[in-house]
């Protein structure tokens, strides 16, 4: 089974433009989150895949490959689809640009389902985490997930999912990790098909993989690091890189 990992890197990211390229101790988030990835050693190629300039000069100047894209792409997975279009692969797994700090045990948890009992259900696999405090519960910033007994994911919400009615029933919140391993067919449908409601008022693009009845394993992680949506997680990521 071929695997390769796909890093899209969109230069502007409306909540914090130019983030990727930000500096994180000496070097820019998305080549931290390149060299993090290929550090794994679990993949038989890496891509940055790109419609800045910039960021694929960055990739290519320090020894990485790199994939020039459309700059009209909607989504990471539309980006990833045209990239690997016409590579030979099984597997995919999408590393989003802004997660400098990846570490190996996820990746290989979220790829062991593809050799489970529920591989020949499996259109893709994500991660979640458990969320603890209720100012990121309720901070739209933070995609949650609910699952259902099998951990197969039923809805993706910037919401608190399930609403909080009554807070003694004991329910868990999930945050939403934006790492995917997707068999090549589903990123190949993903991009033939049109947005739907759901995913165009919530903007998460997972939401069109179950809106077109995509099969969606989550697996649990305890720990993947700090994503940099904000300033203030670049702040953040600096102060947990003088912690490592």
């Amino acid at each position: 089974m071929k695997i390769i990992a796909m890093i899209p890197a969109r230069y502007g990211a409306s909540r914090f433009p130019g983030k990727l390229m930000a500096k994180l101790g000496s070097k820019s988030v998305i080549l931290r989150t390149y060299e993090a990835v290929i550090k794994t050693d679990l993949f038989d190629d890496v891509y940055v895949v790109t419609d800045s300039d910039i960021i694929f000069e960055e990739i290519e100047n320090h020894g990485g490959k790199a994939i020039m894209s459309k700059k009209n792409h909607e989504t990471g997975s539309d980006r990833i689809a045209e990239a690997v279009a016409d590579l030979d692969v099984d597997i995919v797994v999408n590393v989003q640009g802004d997660e400098p700090f990846t570490k190996k045990e996820p990746l290989v948890k979220v790829l062991e389902v593809f050799k489970g009992k529920d591989a020949d259900k499996i259109d893709l696999a994500s991660l979640m985490q458990v969320m603890t405090k209720v100012n990121q519960i309720e901070d739209p910033n933070f995609v949650k997930v609910v699952v259902d007994d099998d951990d197969f994911a039923m809805y993706f919400s910037r919401s608190p999912i399930p609403y909080p009615r009554d807070r003694e029933a004991g329910a868990k919140y999930f945050e939403h990790i934006g790492v995917y391993a997707f068999r090549k067919q589903a990123l190949m449908d993903f991009a033939t098909l049109p947005m739907k409601v759901n995913e165009g008022t919530e903007k998460i693009e997972a939401l069109r993989y179950l809106e077109y009845g995509k099969k969606i394993k989550m697996v649990v992680t305890d720990y993947m690091g700090i994503e940099i949506d904000t300033p203030e997680d670049l702040e953040a990521a600096h102060a947990f890189l003088g912690e490592e």
